[in-house]
């Protein structure tokens, strides 16, 4: 069985489903599983209808501008607006809205996942009905009976022996399935997400239950680059890379390969194809069992409004095992994700993304122990495999406040 996985920017519109369509019958939908996010910039409107929540300001309007985006999509897809499936997508809206009123529950990231979920059950039932109007009779099933969690909201872990157990006898691999990525539920059932970009990971772990063949995750751009072609003029493909080295990209922050996707993979040595919806005859990026990438060239990854902090014992004591240990305990604490440490006798210099907002509360905790001297806003470049070139290129005249070099890698914090 394969497993295929489209992001929301291959299905933002009409023409973005029937291209998956089309895709489907270009290279083929035997026995397969189909993840798809949610449409376009959904999950970004659904968490505004969130944060309307707890701001206690009027949601309608939040909610509204959803729906009719997604109606939008429904009136450019099915000629009849008396379709099944425009019923079926409002009960969805409506099933959001009804949680918001009887919810009594003040943790935001419980709330979260309750209602931005709904963004790829909203897309895939869309999907699903028009893939059958099409010809492309398929299964939908609701990823949440699938991939079991714990109820750590917002960035949960799976239970791997519940979720195996419900893949084994919920999906019919003789047909075309379609679902959600992003999706899990606790015990309770209660819905849980898998972390931003979770769709990947969702691919990876129905992957490694089903025992599939391989994963494809079809992007807007012809492979896993050597650049994100947003930040940088000019890219290379990358055609081969090991799953080592993919998981060393995804771990510094290539925003193509979800950090979580490889893992599962990688152990039961499940290749990893990303390739063009645009062009899905070409070969694209396979990521496998294998030595380096190819060709061997530098990569450039960039992580954007990142904190860069200092900090020094107040009374010049060595910061050593007991500090580090306390400090890392803290950063868990507060979510914060350790993307570059630094440390000399008395002073410990990190490099964070504060992508839960909890900054002002780790400061001032962390003002109690240590002299603290930080800086939002800095970007962190790493270059994998770089050379003389390379740097000069990235640095070319910006303000580097911290530099660090190992042997293939090398970071620089830049103001």
């Amino acid at each position: 069985m394969k497993v295929f996985k489209f992001g929301g920017a291959s299905v933002k519109d009409a023409e973005g489903v029937k291209n998956l369509a089309k895709v489907l019958r270009e290279v083929g939908h035997d026995n397969t599983l189909v993840v798809v996010s949610a449409m376009g910039k959904t999950t970004n409107a659904m968490e505004a209808v969130v944060n309307a929540y707890f701001d206690k300001v009027e949601i309608a309007y939040s909610i509204r501008e959803v729906v009719k985006f997604h109606n939008t999509i429904l009136l450019q897809l099915f000629a009849n607006d008396k379709h099944p499936i425009f019923t079926k997508v409002k009960t969805l809206f409506d099933e959001v809205q009804g949680f918001l009123v009887w919810n009594k529950s003040p943790n935001y990231n419980f709330v979260y996942d309750q209602v931005v979920g709904y963004g790829e059950l909203v897309s895939t039932t869309i999907i699903s009905a028009y893939l059958n109007e099409s010809g492309l009779k398929n299964n939908w099933l609701d990823v949440r009976e699938l991939i079991k969690t714990d109820n750590s909201y917002r960035d949960t872990t799976v239970d791997w022996v519940k979720t195996q157990n419900n893949v084994s006898k919920i999906v019919d691999r003789t047909i075309l399935n379609i679902t959600q990525g992003f999706l899990g539920s606790d015990n309770n059932n209660f819905t849980t997400t898998l972390g931003r970009e979770g769709s990947d990971y969702t691919a990876a772990i129905l992957a490694y239950c089903l025992n599939a063949s391989s994963v494809t995750i079809w992007k807007d751009v012809p492979g896993v680059l050597n650049a994100d072609p947003r930040y940088f003029k000019e890219t290379q493909l990358l055609n081969n890379i090991s799953y080592r080295e993919a998981i060393e990209l995804a771990f510094y922050g290539a925003s193509v390969i979800h950090p979580k996707t490889l893992q599962p993979l990688q152990g039961k040595e499940i290749p990893l194809h990303v390739k063009s919806f645009l062009n899905p005859k070409n070969e694209g990026t396979t990521v496998g069992r294998g030595v380096g990438i190819e060709p061997e060239v530098p990569c450039f990854i960039v992580k954007k409004n990142q904190v860069l902090m200092k900090l020094s014992s107040l009374d010049f004591s060595f910061i050593v095992e007991d500090s580090i240990s306390e400090l890392f305990k803290m950063f868990h604490e507060y979510k914060m994700k350790v993307d570059l440490i630094q440390s000399s006798a008395i002073s410990f210099s990190v490099c964070v993304d504060n992508k839960f907002g909890r900054l002002e509360e780790l400061l001032n905790n962390l003002k109690s122990r240590f002299k603290v001297n930080y800086q939002e806003n800095v970007s962190l470049y790493t270059i994998r495999h770089f050379n003389t070139e390379a740097i000069e290129s990235l640095l070319n005249g910006h303000e580097v406040l911290l530099e660090q070099r190992g042997k293939e890698t090398v970071q620089f914090v830049i103001k």
